[in-house]
């Protein structure tokens, strides 16, 4: 179940997305909280303007949390993003031990915007969280959000 407070957060995931397409990136934007619902970091795709593919915000939320935070902690906290977790990105979450996911946008979406728009596959499969991870927490996709993300991702291709 979606509550105020998730919207708040998913809302600046939005908005990391759009700085993202900003840069020149895909729109991708994550934020880590904790259980007493302080926002402990956020970050946004950085893989085009990088030029590594791994450079994901779900990936580098993962990474920050198993540097910053007691495996404790970790599993109390919410993982807020703008689109569902890729394979690499869910085996992150799971290896750190990170609690619950809250994505605006799902996996499945983003495949059938991307076949829409003309948008190359990614290399990698959509895979929904839950087949990857064993005790997978998650809550999404929200369709006002949705729709939001999906138009960041037409203006990346300059559709919009």
């Amino acid at each position: 179940m979606i509550s105020d407070t998730d919207l708040v957060h998913l809302r600046r995931c939005v908005e990391l997305a759009s700085e993202a397409v900003d840069a020149g990136d895909e729109p991708f934007g994550s934020v880590l909280v904790d259980a007493d619902g302080r926002v402990l970091t956020e970050d946004r795709n950085r893989i085009h303007t990088t030029g590594d593919s791994t450079r994901h915000p779900e990936f580098t939320l993962a990474r920050w949390s198993a540097e910053n935070m007691q495996p404790e902690a970790r599993a109390r906290a919410t993982v807020y993003t703008s689109g569902e977790h890729c394979p690499m990105c869910a085996a992150a979450h799971g290896w750190v031990g990170l609690g619950r996911i809250v994505y605006a946008s799902s996996s499945e979406q983003l495949g059938r915007w991307q076949a829409e728009m003309g948008i190359p596959d990614s290399p990698v499969r959509r895979i929904a969280i839950e087949e990857i991870l064993t005790h997978a927490t998650t809550d999404g996709p929200v369709p006002e959000l949705a729709e939001r993300v999906r138009e960041l991702h037409a203006r990346r291709m300059g559709l919009a």
